[in-house]
């Protein structure tokens, strides 16, 4: 590398490795933060420390975030056989 390049080249590269780790440590910081100590998938009522296989109850009330529209059976049905291979036989 050209003594010119290099006297260019090494601060640049520097400065964004610099610049990315900053970013970076900001990221992780905001998202720490933004954690509430559960899963997306859980209510506040089974966030049970003694849940160790992680596992909730199925239909819309155990979820923490509200459903987007209405469950009908098949919702339902869907949820309840959740993470079983075959899908409900509606």
């Amino acid at each position: 590398m050209p003594p010119a390049v290099r006297r260019f080249a090494l601060p640049a590269i520097a400065a964004t490795l610099a610049a990315g780790a900053g970013v970076f440590a900001l990221w992780r910081r905001r998202r720490g933060a933004a954690r509430d100590g559960h899963a997306a998938a859980f209510s506040d009522a089974e966030t049970d420390p003694e849940n160790f296989v992680q596992t909730r109850s199925a239909g819309p009330d155990a979820m923490r975030d509200p459903a987007r529209r209405r469950w009908d059976d098949v919702d339902q049905a869907s949820d309840e056989s959740f993470p079983a291979s075959d899908p409900p036989g509606y």
